[in-house]
């Protein structure tokens, strides 16, 4: 992408196996970069959890939105399924697990950090 330029990010694409190119990120967790900031800036991208993918506990150093667009997660908040729009406010901290598995567009202002 190119820095001053807007784009389209096809949220389909996201669910459809090839629709993307898929990196491994965490154990049982790809991900598909829609931008990312090399200096510790915003950041955002799909994230496709296998059944039973987990996140360790977290701090948000910035806002962090999640977008569930199919299967579920559970943090300590309880279960969000897919179409659950969920945002972390700086300071804040969980763990997040997938037990079916699931696709979420993430967007980060800035990185977590892992506790």
């Amino acid at each position: 992408m190119t820095e001053g330029k807007s784009w389209d990010v096809d949220l389909d694409a996201a669910l459809t196996p090839n629709g993307r190119d898929w990196q491994p990120f965490r154990e049982g967790i790809e991900v598909s970069w829609i931008y990312r900031a090399e200096n510790g800036g915003s950041s955002a991208a799909f994230l496709r959890y296998a059944p039973g993918a987990t996140v360790p506990r977290h701090r948000h150093a910035g806002y962090e939105h999640i977008l569930i667009l199919n299967g579920s997660q559970i943090d300590d908040n309880g279960v969000h399924g897919a179409g659950t729009m969920m945002v972390s406010p700086p300071g804040t901290g969980h763990a997040v697990v997938s037990e079916e598995g699931c696709v979420v567009l993430a967007v980060w202002e800035k990185p977590v950090e892992f506790l």
